[in-house]
């Protein structure tokens, strides 16, 4: 079984700079930049839920993805797993994470079952974190999960997954053909952000996508 892995590298991997501290800063906020392979991106301040799930979606090049298991001795439970994803090239953040699946992942026979999923992304998993000292689990160290449905996409949409997945995970491309991979989306119905401390909230997928992530 060839098993799913993620792109060294990853532009949540570029260096990290926090210009802007909102407790330091006062009005100006917070500004996170990465620097990544088309220049800088910037976050908003942490209050801005709808553009820092945008932010996580676009930037994050993997995330882990909960199913309900259909494989004993776990049948039935709640099964997490870690995927690749993007939502578009570098510069083309379209705030749909898509991804590369083939029938014979694990987690993948679990959605043909029940499609139904979460899909939890991190600033963890950007260098802005570590340098700042915060565990992961601290609100500062903001995440979102997503909870929806995951299907295959074909056509035009296919084509857009294609260029996103492959441009940011370019070994995809080598994978083997003997594995019937395809091009699936992760459809948002509702989302949770956690970015400070308070408390998480909820972003409706309406707000989510009127969002932008810079």
């Amino acid at each position: 079984l060839f098993f799913l892995s993620e792109r060294q590298g990853s532009l949540a991997e570029s260096s990290a700079t926090w210009v802007g501290d909102s407790r330091a800063m006062g009005p100006l906020g917070g500004l996170l930049l990465l620097a990544g392979v088309t220049g800088a991106l910037q976050v908003p301040p942490r209050n801005e839920t709808a553009r820092i799930a945008r932010f996580l979606a676009h930037t994050c090049d993997w995330g882990a993805l909960a199913t309900i298991s259909t494989h004993y001795p776990v049948r039935g439970q709640p099964f997490a797993n870690v995927f690749s994803i993007s939502d578009g090239e570098v510069s083309k953040s379209s705030g749909v994470p898509y991804m590369y699946l083939t029938a014979m992942e694990i987690s993948v026979q679990d959605l043909q079952v029940n499609g139904n999923a979460s899909l939890t992304l991190s600033l963890a998993q950007t260098s802005y974190c570590r340098k700042k000292g915060y565990d992961p689990q601290n609100p500062l160290c903001a995440h979102v999960i997503f909870y929806g449905v995951v299907e295959k996409v074909n056509g035009t949409e296919a084509d857009f997954a294609k260029r996103a997945l492959f441009s940011r995970h370019p070994e995809m491309k080598d994978w083997p053909p003997d594995h019937d991979w395809f091009f699936a989306k992760f459809n948002i119905a509702g989302i949770w952000v956690l970015s400070h401390f308070g408390g998480m909230e909820m972003v409706t997928p309406k707000d989510y996508f009127n969002a932008t992530p810079y």
